[in-house]
Parts: C-alpha cells; sequence; structure tokens
C-alpha cells in the first residue's frame, strides 16, 4: 500500500470506526468481531479505490458517501449529515411556514408516508409509496431526510417541483406544489348508519384528547353505539400522543412500551378505565398510518378494543437523535422505539389488520375510486359481525 493510499484509508476508516463503536450501535446485529472482520474489508475497498480508481478520489466525497451507505442499512429515519447540515440542526433555524403536508421517510429517494387531508400534497395526488427522486431539479438521493424535509418547506405562496416516482412506472412525472400554511386540523364525523358513527383523525398534531372526546360524545347523542376510527394516511404528531389519545379507550394496563439500548424498557400504562368502554370499535388503517397512529391503534388493538381493517401500517414508531462526530458531520439516528403492549415489534414492521382491505393501484393523474372497500367492511363488521 502506497502512503497516500495509507493516509486515504486513514482518514476515511477513523469516522468508520467511530459509527461502527460508539455505543454500540451495530452490536445489536453483529458480534463485536465481526465488527472488526467487516471493518478490514471496508480498508481494502478504500485501498483498492485509492490505488486503482480512474480519477483521483475526493476524500470528501469518499467519507460521505460510506457514511451514507452505512445509515442506509438502518431505518427510513436514520440518516448521515453533513457537517453543514449538522450546524443548521444545532443552530435551531426555525422552517418555513408554508408546507406541503407531507409526511417522509427516507428509502433510496424520500418516499412519501402521508399527505395530510388537504394540503398541497394531496391536492396534487401524492400517495403513500411514491418516491419523490428530485426536488427543483436536483437529484434527492445523496440528501438526508432532514434536508430533504427542510427543502419541502418555503414561504407561502412560492412554489417547489417535484419529480415523483409511482409503483413499478418507468417514466417520473412532475408536479408543482404551492405553499401553504396548513389550516387548523378538524375531526371529520359522520353517521354512516343509524348506529355506527365515523371519526376520522387526520393528524395527532395540535388535536388533543379532550376534542376527540367532545367529538364522540356528539356521536353518541346521535345514536352512535359503534365507532369506526380512519387512521388511514395519519402521520403527523409526536408518538407519545398516540398513547394519550388511547387512554380514553382502554382499560387500566398496558399501552405502550418504550424500549431503548441495554434491553431497557419503560412500560407505559394506564391506571383507570378509559371513558368509552362501551363503545364497540373498528379502526382502519393502511400503510400511510404511522407513528402516533399506529401507537393509538396497537393499544386499543392488542388491549381488545378494536379491530383493526384495512392495510399493513407503515411500522415508523421510533424517536431519534442526534450523534455528533469528531469531523463535525453526525448521524440522526433511531435510538429509542416503541412495542404494542405485548412486548411486539412496531418500528419497521407495521401492525397487521384483523381483516384485509385491500387498496387499488392508482396511476399517476388518475382520480381514486370512490368504493372504499375499508369502510364497506368495517361497517359490514360492525353490523354483521365477523365473517364465518
Amino acid at each position: 500500500m502506497t502512503r497516500n493510499s495509507r493516509l486515504v484509508v486513514l482518514f476515511v476508516s477513523v469516522p468508520i470506526l467511530t459509527f461502527a463503536l460508539l455505543g454500540g450501535y451495530l452490536r445489536n446485529t453483529l458480534a463485536q468481531e465481526d465488527v472488526y472482520r467487516h471493518l478490514q474489508i471496508f480498508e481494502d475497498v478504500v485501498t483498492l479505490i485509492a490505488e486503482n480508481y480512474v480519477e483521483v478520489v475526493e476524500y470528501d466525497e469518499l467519507m460521505q458517501g460510506a457514511m451514507r451507505g452505512l445509515s442506509a442499512g438502518l431505518d427510513g429515519k436514520s440518516s448521515y449529515l453533513t457537517r453543514q447540515e449538522v450546524m443548521l440542526f444545532e443552530q435551531g433555524i426555525p422552517l418555513l411556514d408554508g408546507q406541503t403536508g407531507l409526511t417522509l421517510t427516507k428509502e433510496y429517494y424520500p418516499r412519501v408516508v402521508a399527505a395530510r387531508n388537504g394540503s398541497p400534497g394531496e391536492i396534487a395526488g401524492l400517495m403513500p409509496g411514491d418516491y419523490i427522486r428530485n426536488i427543483n431539479g436536483e437529484s434527492t438521493r445523496n440528501i438526508s431526510l432532514l434536508s430533504a424535509t427542510r427543502l419541502l418547506r418555503g414561504e407561502p405562496r412560492s412554489k417547489v417541483s417535484l419529480t415523483i416516482l409511482r409503483g413499478n412506472a418507468m417514466e417520473p412525472h412532475t408536479v408543482e406544489l404551492t405553499f401553504t400554511i396548513a389550516e387548523a386540523p378538524e375531526l371529520l364525523t359522520k353517521m354512516v348508519s343509524p348506529r355506527v358513527g365515523y371519526l376520522r383523525i387526520p393528524t395527532f398534531e395540535q388535536i388533543n384528547p379532550s376534542e376527540v372526546a367532545s367529538t364522540i360524545d356528539t356521536l353518541m347523542m346521535s345514536g352512535t353505539e359503534n365507532l369506526i376510527i380512519d387512521l388511514r394516511e395519519t402521520a403527523e404528531g409526536a408518538l407519545k400522543t398516540g398513547y394519550d389519545f388511547a387512554e380514553l379507550f382502554v382499560p387500566a394496563g398496558i399501552i405502550s412500551i418504550r424500549e431503548s439500548r441495554g434491553e431497557s424498557r419503560e412500560v407505559i400504562s394506564v391506571d383507570k378505565d378509559g371513558k368509552y368502554l362501551t363503545l364497540r370499535l373498528v379502526i382502519l388503517i393502511n400503510s400511510g398510518t404511522s407513528g402516533p397512529a399506529e401507537l393509538f391503534a396497537a393499544a386499543l388493538a392488542t388491549n381488545q378494543r378494536a379491530t383493526l381493517i384495512g392495510t399493513q401500517s407503515q411500522g415508523q414508531a421510533a424517536d431519534q437523535r442526534l450523534v455528533k462526530l469528531p469531523d463535525g458531520s453526525g448521524l440522526w439516528l433511531s435510538w429509542t422505539h416503541y412495542l404494542t403492549p405485548d412486548g411486539e415489534p412496531i418500528h419497521g414492521h407495521g401492525l397487521e389488520p384483523t381483516i384485509i382491505a385491500e387498496e387499488p393501484f392508482v396511476e399517476f393523474g388518475s382520480n381514486p375510486q370512490d368504493d372504499d372497500q375499508g369502510l364497506a367492511k368495517a361497517l359490514d363488521y360492525l353490523e354483521n359481525g365477523p365473517a364465518s
């Protein structure tokens, strides 16, 4: 190995080694000896690149590519942050007021988890699973989730251009969204039959349990004995709000479990019965059901207070924090995640519905079908009981 090659290996390997060993983040999946074995392979690869690549290696680019590759092997919320991104984060510069209403994760490209009801993203037809390949003509392949989120905020009435990939389509689609200031969310209700009420919770942000309770009281005065709670494409809000809302519906006992490194577990319980134990409940979920909505649904389903109908939920139920590296860059890492009350993981797995209600694929630019199979199956279940 030449002297220059050794310098490249040293320059690149030190932060990688820090990542591998810092707090033992990789030891969940790799035995310690495997860590060093993989680092040796990594050193060999760096040496080959330094000595054989056709162009002179730019050390910073090589380093950032390696770190992005490592973080890409984690969950969709974890990512590598450049020095500039860390500085922005630490300075606490607030996001601009204009929003698109999109909740994102990262899977090669930023991927849409959900589009809030009435938001520019929903109006443009964006759906869970859509990939954002470009923002304003710039590739999103190598940007962090935090940077993508920041790019999707702007001055109200200004515009942002997104290049979207959906399904197996070969050709991307370009949409232009106008940033708007998010309006205060509203709970949507209706009676779908004389004894069955419907409650749509579009977000767990800026809505509190007392508002939900007041809304349910109104539905019950209209004759509601059975309630459909629609959490499809509900993704916003702090995770803890999910189990805060669950307290309205569950008996005293465990409603969630918070788990972090070293087998540390915090059992989250309620010490009194919820207000609405007499209501029969169905919760509608889909791939856009994420975060606090999943914690809420898990608490009710595991405590046998609700039946889940729809498709598998997103599986995003972890908190993240910044871990700084010696060169000023950092890692945005999931460090604690939530389990169902009976100890099953939600993060990276999602919730499986008891009754499946498939959602048809919608071609880009087409309107979704009016036929709501999830709602129809929920109503049938509450009025006629489980299918034999």
